[in-house]
């Protein structure tokens, strides 16, 4: 393994896609800061590639603000930022914070990380780095609908949560266009994307997901391996070929998106309300 120098945050890496990428990318040589809900699993994951293990359950934001200080007192430079953490809830619940969990987990989390890690982000680009922010998405954001209104889901039908979580990754999608515009001229590329069907633990909660799992042995969708190898890809150290923004279905750039997704000024007052949501 060759050191490269780069320093890549990967969220949600305790298990699934981010297991794996995690460990793909500690194996080119990259220094990996593997983040987990659950300690062992985060500690085990990070112990077997050989990075470091930081612990933080996104239902907290204090936990996110948390992690974001040991981060930013570990590494004087962030090349990537893979915000990969997400979640899909079958009962609607409000986290610690008083947000609908699905919201907090997939959109203001994230958000609130990247906030705060923006300045190192930014000063790492300076010396020259490509430095980017690579967040986890779905096809899923196709069938989501973004009210500013109703952020915690409370005015709608939940239904298995399925909605919501689409209107998250709708959500996380407008986040990266945004963040784009903003980084522009700073060295810092925003990119989202969607990393196939994945058979995992994922969505464990959802009788739906449950019953797809058993009808077809766990292979109802492509493997951890393969789900991870676009986030492999954005957060490796070739250029990424595309606009800063630009929203990937798996490799493939520009894919199909809700129509929300284009308008730019739902972006805009989407970060402005996330930014009331999350502050101190």
């Amino acid at each position: 393994m060759t050191d490269t120098g780069r320093t890549i945050v990967v969220t949600g890496a305790s298990s699934g896609i981010g297991a794996v990428a995690a460990e793909r990318l500690a194996a080119g040589g990259d220094r990996v800061a593997v983040v987990g809900r659950d300690a062992e699993r985060t500690r085990a994951v990070a112990e077997r590639i050989g990075a470091t293990a930081f612990i933080a359950d996104f239902e907290r934001l204090d936990d996110v603000r948390a992690l974001a200080s040991a981060l930013l007192d570990r590494y004087d430079g962030i090349d990537v930022l893979a915000n990969n953490a997400g979640g899909l809830y079958h009962e609607r619940g409000l986290t610690a914070d008083g947000h609908e969990r699905t919201i907090q987990v997939n959109h203001l989390a994230p958000f609130l990380l990247t906030r705060l890690l923006r300045p190192r982000l930014v000063q790492t680009a300076k010396d020259g780095r490509d430095v980017r922010v690579v967040s986890t998405a779905s096809m899923a954001n196709r069938f989501g609908r973004l009210r500013l209104d109703d952020l915690d889901w409370s005015r709608r039908p939940w239904r298995g949560g399925w909605q919501a979580y689409g209107t998250s990754k709708l959500a996380t999608i407008l986040f990266a266009v945004e963040l784009g515009e903003q980084f522009t001229g700073m060295g810092v590329g925003a990119y989202s994307f969607h990393p196939g069907t994945v058979a995992t633990r994922f969505g464990g909660s959802s009788p739906l997901i449950r019953f797809g799992n058993a009808v077809t042995g766990g292979r109802y969708g492509v493997t951890a391996e393969a789900g991870a190898a676009p986030l492999e890809r954005l957060a490796g150290p070739l250029p990424v070929g595309a606009p800063t923004g630009t929203y990937f279905d798996r490799f493939r750039a520009n894919g199909r998106t809700a129509a929300q997704a284009k308008d730019a000024q739902l972006g805009r007052d989407l970060w402005r309300i996330s930014e009331a949501l999350t502050a101190d």
